[in-house]
């Protein structure tokens, strides 16, 4: 580990005023947790993370810390924060390998979760240990959800996956069912008539956004999710374009590096780069090239075609940049093969099996605070509701849902 975590540990200064927990989108007991290390106490401070993250050795490698825990560490004021994604991978990594069984009596009431992605696998574990019988439908055939594939392996090891399998879902008594595509044979109406007291949608979003501009359907145009699902299927030659310059294009264009391209370059409409600092300092450090103000006119197969654009980076109502193209600048920039990386939105087949689940003008589903849809019995949170956000913003809603759907079930009559 590059950081040594019992140095690093004895750094925290213990604020009364915890500005790491305030910068945290789940609230995680930073102080508490590195007290408990620094008394070797190691068992205490992991029990406390799992419990307040089911996902925390995934949330440590993948969080944005720069911007939430370790960015609002006062240290960072004047030098270096402390590193708490390092003292958390140590010890949850640690205590992860050697929790037990957390099961409680079953309390004969059925859940199902649709999507074995960073929301369900959170709202499968907790339900799991309050006695729920809990069954998940994924489509693929191994858990995770974007997290498997959509997120490097070299950002997040697929073992850490496997062994949350194992460790947390299989131990706590969930069940399996992969390959399993809710909307196709099974509905959710099947599943309310096999005695499932709730069902929980977190299917994703796994319909890539397109550019709607000619030449998206050529043969070199790939989009960037379907690209980080299997990276080894692609040939794209020697010179990758990627549009786009959010984090998951980051993901996409250091993934390409790794897998013997020698020219990538990420393309931006506007001035302003979407991924963190951290991400585009890695990128750059790849090798990965920038080149801002283009927006895409077409595709051709030597490459697309971008005009340069002009314009303030941020409008000042918030919305996004206010860009003009300028006449005569349009150009070839060559390419092997285009990556579009500009966004997802969810696939539209539970939606359309399902009498009285809604969604928005943005094709995701109607939830209110709680995650109650608009079907009764019927609850959702994560990337279908909200749009692509974090990952532990996905497992913080979850735990809300979570309670939800228990006090919904506890509500029902007795079966």
């Amino acid at each position: 580990m590059a950081i040594h975590v019992l140095e690093e540990a004895e750094r925290c200064l213990q604020c009364k005023n915890p500005q790491c927990m305030k910068g945290c989108p789940i609230s995680t007991p930073i102080p508490t947790a590195i007290r408990l290390l620094r008394e070797g106490r190691v068992d205490e401070a992991g029990k406390l993370l799992f419990e307040n993250n089911p996902l925390t050795t995934v949330c440590c490698r993948v969080c944005n810390h720069e911007n939430q825990c370790e960015g609002h560490c006062v240290l960072g004021r004047k030098g270096a924060p402390v590193h708490f994604s390092a003292i958390e991978e140590y010890i949850s990594d640690l205590y992860g390998s050697r929790m037990s069984d957390t099961r409680i009596d079953p309390n004969g009431m059925r859940v199902a979760i649709i999507g074995a992605g960073p929301a369900g696998l959170a709202i499968a574990v907790i339900l799991a240990q309050r006695g729920y019988d809990v069954t998940i439908f994924e489509n693929h055939d191994r858990i995770g959800g974007v997290l498997r594939y959509g997120i490097p392996e070299f950002r997040l090891p697929k073992r850490v996956l496997d062994d949350f399998q194992a460790r947390h879902l299989e131990t706590n008594g969930v069940k399996l069912r992969f390959n399993t595509t809710i909307g196709q044979a099974i509905s959710i109406d099947d599943m309310f008539e096999d005695g499932y007291r709730a069902v929980f949608a977190g299917t994703g979003v796994w319909r890539p956004h397109a550019l709607r501009i000619p030449g998206e359907t050529l043969g070199n145009v790939h989009y960037g999710i379907n690209y980080l699902a299997n990276p080894d299927s692609f040939k794209l030659g020697r010179r990758v374009a990627v549009i786009g310059v959010g984090n998951a294009a980051m993901d996409v264009a250091r993934t390409v590096l790794r897998h013997g391209a020698e020219h990538v370059t990420c393309y931006a409409q506007s001035s302003h780069v979407a991924a963190s600092n951290h991400e585009r300092s890695y990128a750059e450090l790849e090798g990965v090239e920038f080149v801002l103000n283009r927006a895409p006119v077409r595709i051709t197969e030597e490459g697309p075609i971008f005009i340069e654009t002009t314009g303030s980076e941020v409008s000042e109502n918030g919305e996004p940049p206010t860009l003009r193209a300028i006449e005569g600048t349009e150009r070839l920039y060559p390419a092997d093969s285009v990556i579009i990386s500009a966004g997802q939105r969810p696939l539209d087949r539970l939606v359309s099996t399902t009498e009285g689940l809604e969604t928005n003008t943005r094709g995701l589903l109607r939830t209110d605070l709680e995650g109650h849809t608009t079907r009764p019995g019927v609850f959702a949170c994560g990337d279908v509701s909200t749009g692509a956000r974090t990952v532990v913003e996905a497992v913080s809603d979850a735990k809300r849902v979570a309670d939800a759907m228990d006090r919904y079930m506890q509500g029902l009559p007795i079966a």
